[in-house]
């Protein structure tokens, strides 16, 4: 992220010193709170200090904390949190909007346009078909609902399965996906990256998926073995897929991912919306409210999980 965070609420209340990674392991041992602003960048990783003063508090301006759970972070008490909570409702919004575009096909009315040629065609109803949201923390969940308002019957699976959340019903375990996973038109991942969904998405996964299904990915890049997706592509099961996220962001220019067929790519913008700088703001200065009123911060990530103990 370029923008820098608008932090006006905490004029005369804090020092707040702006770095980048040139001049961040010099700060980190005087600073008590770290905002992660720039949550694509490896630098905490790199700079984060040894023995001695640390922050006891770092904020990651993004839902994912994968890049922050280094063994150094991790084995220390130092507080870490997350922005959960901003980005539920726009990408959820994104998951339907690319539903919604490959049912009616609107690629291909949009190419067709283009080529001058009209050409009748019939498209999918989205009513009535499956979906299948690995992910039960609240974007899972805020998607599993959006798509329940266009009668898609959405199935979610979490890493503990339950029978009576209040939100979606039922959440099915992590080790039921293999079954539920022949059955959806729609497969989204929505999971945090950790050691249990890294890779998860591979050729078993995608030989298991119906011929006509479509896989999105939202959540993060390392859920999905690429060469993986790119054979099953070529080979037509899934039939169509879109990823936000990549193992490598940038997506090279000679990835052979631009011309998958079938396969739409966007750059990490799922959850990016207009003001959502603010947004991303007005949470931090809200926790920051907070914790120097003595409390805890809210979205505190179980460093052990790889996120929030409550989703």
């Amino acid at each position: 992220m370029s923008t820098t965070p608008r932090l006006d609420r905490l004029e005369g209340r804090a020092t707040v010193t702006r770095v980048g990674e040139d001049g961040l392991a010099g700060a980190l041992p005087g600073a008590d709170v770290l905002l992660v602003w720039d949550f694509t960048s490896d630098a905490v990783r790199r700079c984060w200090p040894g023995p001695g003063p640390r922050p006891g508090w770092v904020h990651t301006a993004s839902a994912g904390v994968d890049r922050l759970l280094f063994p150094e972070l991790v084995d220390s008490d130092t507080v870490l949190t997350n922005a959960r909570g901003v980005f539920d409702g726009p990408i959820a919004e994104y998951v339907a909007g690319l539903v919604l575009a490959v049912a009616k096909d609107l690629p291909g009315t949009w190419r067709r346009q283009r080529e001058h040629r009209w050409e009748h065609r019939e498209t999918r109803r989205v009513a009535g078909t499956r979906a299948v949201v690995v992910g039960s923390g609240p974007i899972g969940r805020r998607i599993a609902r959006t798509l329940d308002a266009l009668g898609v019957r959405a199935q979610v699976v979490g890493r503990r399965g339950r029978g009576d959340d209040p939100e979606v019903g039922r959440i099915h375990p992590a080790d039921a996906l293999p079954d539920l996973l022949p059955g959806a038109d729609w497969v989204i991942c929505a999971a945090p990256l950790t050691d249990a969904t890294r890779g998860m998405f591979d050729a078993a996964a995608f030989a298991r998926m119906r011929p006509g299904s479509c896989f999105v990915n939202i959540g993060r890049g390392g859920h999905v073995v690429e060469a993986d997706l790119l054979a099953a592509l070529r080979a037509g099961r899934p039939a169509s897929a879109a990823l936000d996220v990549f193992a490598e962001e940038p997506l090279p220019a000679d990835s052979p991912l631009w011309d998958a067929p079938g396969l739409l790519v966007s750059p990490h913008m799922s959850g990016d919306t207009l003001g959502w700088h603010d947004d991303l703001a007005d949470r931090f200065q809200d926790a920051f409210d907070l914790w120097v009123a003595g409390g805890t911060p809210p979205n505190t990530v179980d460093k052990r999980l790889g996120y929030p103990s409550g989703d």
